[in-house]
């Protein structure tokens, strides 16, 4: 049976702007040791990478409020091993779009440090400073980042699988209808 359907642009928009945010914010993490991340002259790449975590973590709210209200296309007939892996994935991708803005928070806090946004707009930690705590957060939202990158790129060599080998329109149902990219077999 083919795949019928599109999901709306709303829900392409949530999808499409939270990868973007989430591939720039990982661009501009300034990484490494607390030193580094927060010397004078990472400022602007922490500022934007902070800011860029709290628009994901704003987008992956309004996007789960809108998957509650928003009809999603037809799931396409696939196999049992299939459908689980795809529920598996979509709900750790989930699990990581909330889990990484609030480590990067918890982690900032607790070493003592606020959230400093761009425009030097700043959110003053609001748990008392446990420096060792911290690390070991900061440390999980950087493994957090690492393999939330790894399964979206998962995520993305599937969809391509489903549009040039299964030919079932799941790549086409998340793209917007401006985008000439069609069916794979013609329909």
């Amino acid at each position: 049976m083919m795949h019928r359907g599109r999901y709306g642009a709303v829900a392409q928009f949530f999808h499409w702007a939270t990868a973007v945010f989430v591939l720039v914010a990982f661009t501009f993490g300034p990484g490494g040791s607390e030193q580094r991340v927060y010397a004078h002259a990472r400022d602007f790449d922490r500022q934007l990478h902070e800011t860029l975590g709290l628009c994901v973590l704003a987008l992956v709210v309004m996007r789960v409020l809108w998957r509650i209200v928003d009809t999603q296309p037809d799931p396409p007939q696939v196999s049992l091993w299939m459908r689980v892996a795809a529920k598996a994935v979509q709900w750790t991708l989930y699990l990581f779009l909330f889990a990484l803005p609030l480590t990067a928070i918890v982690g900032a806090w607790l070493e003592g440090h606020p959230l400093t946004l761009l425009a030097g707009l700043e959110i003053p930690p609001f748990l008392g400073v446990s420096h060792k705590a911290g690390a070991t957060v900061a440390t999980i939202h950087t493994w957090l980042g690492d393999a939330i990158l790894w399964l979206a790129g998962f995520h993305a060599l599937a969809g391509l699988y489903h549009h040039f080998v299964l030919k079932d329109g799941v790549l086409v149902s998340m793209l917007p209808r401006w985008l000439p990219l069609r069916r794979s077999n013609g329909d």
